[in-house]
């Protein structure tokens, strides 16, 4: 469910106040991950490495409150679920969205990514969930990056995370990822726990 908060209620206050009519209130955030167990897991499961990444950043986005909450055309919004955005290559050589719910339980969380970038895919038309918080993504893995900066619009305030190509070495894989998030929504602070919560949930693996 989608509700509108007021943000003086909210420990966002102060934030909403500073930054809600900024013109760039994004902030972006890199770190390198150790993703060899990731890696392992998705060959030896015949599980894409993405959907299981994708599950990791659920994972870990559920831990922190500020994720709950997203300012959109100067308001504030509270969200009881949360769900991850993927971009998906259809069969027409172009790319859609798809918002796919997260749940805890893997196997089921697998299951509907599997089932819902394949009907994208096939009907080349994006599927969103409109009562969700979103968090984007965005896989550029065609070559290996160090950092991405998505674009900026007051037409798509949602966190995102994005990635290039992994990186295979003598004894690990590493990935860098960039985690882009609004001001309003969480501090610096809270988007480093992010980043330290996501590579804990990676090395369960």
């Amino acid at each position: 469910m989608k509700t509108e908060v007021n943000p003086k209620d909210t420990d966002r206050a102060e934030a909403f106040e500073m930054w809600m009519t900024s013109p760039m209130p994004m902030v972006t955030l890199t770190k390198t991950y150790e993703v060899s167990n990731l890696l392992k897991t998705s060959k030896k499961t015949n599980v894409k490495f993405n959907a299981l990444l994708c599950w990791c950043i659920g994972k870990a986005a559920t831990q922190i409150k500020e994720f709950y909450l997203l300012p959109d055309a100067g308001k504030l919004f509270q969200f009881d679920d949360i769900a991850i955005n993927v971009i998906v290559n259809n069969c027409k050589g172009g790319i859609n969205s798809c918002d796919i719910p997260f749940t805890e339980d893997i196997t089921k969380f697998i299951e509907v990514y599997n089932t819902l970038t394949a009907q994208v895919s096939a009907e080349c038309k994006s599927s969103f969930l409109e009562d969700y918080m979103i968090v984007g993504t965005s896989a550029i893995v065609q070559t290996e990056l160090d950092c991405i900066v998505n674009q900026y619009t007051d037409k798509f305030c949602n966190p995102m995370v994005m990635w290039g190509k992994y990186r295979k070495g003598w004894f690990k894989t590493t990935l860098p990822i960039s985690f882009q998030f609004h001001h309003v929504q969480m501090d610096g602070g809270h988007g480093a726990m992010f980043l330290k919560l996501l590579q804990k949930e990676i090395n369960r693996f």
